[in-house]
């Protein structure tokens, strides 16, 4: 078992969004990227960080997005589609939709957002 499936998801979660204030983002972006990918809504967004969730009951919990597996790249190194153990994809595919936060791309595109023809 790795380390980050027992890291608590609030030990995290500041540091998601201190990497995309940096980068001119704000904290609602990076909330709306999570509830896209696991269904939560603010509340239950709220109440996971309060009670120092791990990652693993994080995701557990997680009504994971369709379209999640829309969400390819790659990061550390590591190509998130290619990922075998389904916990560490959530995680990756997390971590690369706040990298793209960071590196301005558009909401429409983090959010895999199909165009309309």
């Amino acid at each position: 078992m790795h380390r980050i499936f027992t890291t608590s998801f609030a030990a995290v979660y500041p540091l998601y969004v201190a990497k995309a204030e940096r980068k001119g983002r704000t904290q609602a972006e990076v909330d709306e990227v999570i509830e896209w990918l696991t269904g939560f809504d603010d509340a239950e967004l709220a109440q996971h960080i309060a009670a120092g969730t791990t990652f693993a009951e994080f995701f557990a919990d997680a009504r994971l997005n369709p379209n999640a597996s829309l969400i390819t790249g790659t990061v550390c190194g590591v190509r998130v589609q290619d990922v075998e153990d389904p916990l560490m994809q959530k995680i990756r595919y997390l971590d690369l939709l706040v990298d793209e936060l960071g590196r301005g791309r558009p909401m429409a595109k983090i959010l895999r957002v199909a165009r309309s023809a």
